[in-house]
């Protein structure tokens, strides 16, 4: 039997710091999301799970920093705690769960796509994720 392959979405906290915008996103939402996530992903023999570590605040002053509160990390593929904009560059839409989605979806079927920890790809807003 192959090893289930698990993916943890990570919340980090974050401080809002542009007065002019703010994310039309309900945060409390994204563990019902990733449940849903998980189930659709299961029979395939993915396991996506939700944490917060609210204690790791994050400046955010627009929607590229917020791609910065989550973390995606997969151990099975060596995906220690990578930003969700180092695994999908910049957001197509805009959409927070689409993203994560696309994230999410990228570590499942595709993680030799992702630029490994340390490269010079250059996709955040000084995180500190290492990309």
């Amino acid at each position: 039997m192959t090893m289930q392959k698990e993916i943890t979405v990570v919340l980090y906290g974050c401080h809002l710091t542009n007065n002019e915008w703010s994310p039309d996103v309900d945060f409390g939402t994204i563990d019902k999301f990733v449940d849903k996530l998980s189930s659709d992903l299961s029979t395939l023999g993915i396991t996506v799970s939700y944490r917060e570590e609210l204690d790791t605040v994050l400046e955010v002053k627009g929607y590229g920093d917020m791609l910065n509160l989550i973390r995606l990390r997969s151990p099975k593929d060596s995906i220690g705690n990578l930003c969700l904009g180092h695994i999908i560059g910049q957001s197509d839409n805009c959409d927070f769960f689409e993203d994560i989605r696309r994230g999410v979806s990228r570590i499942a079927f595709a993680p030799e796509m992702i630029e490994p920890e340390g490269s010079n790809k250059v996709v955040c807003h000084n995180c500190g994720c290492g990309c």
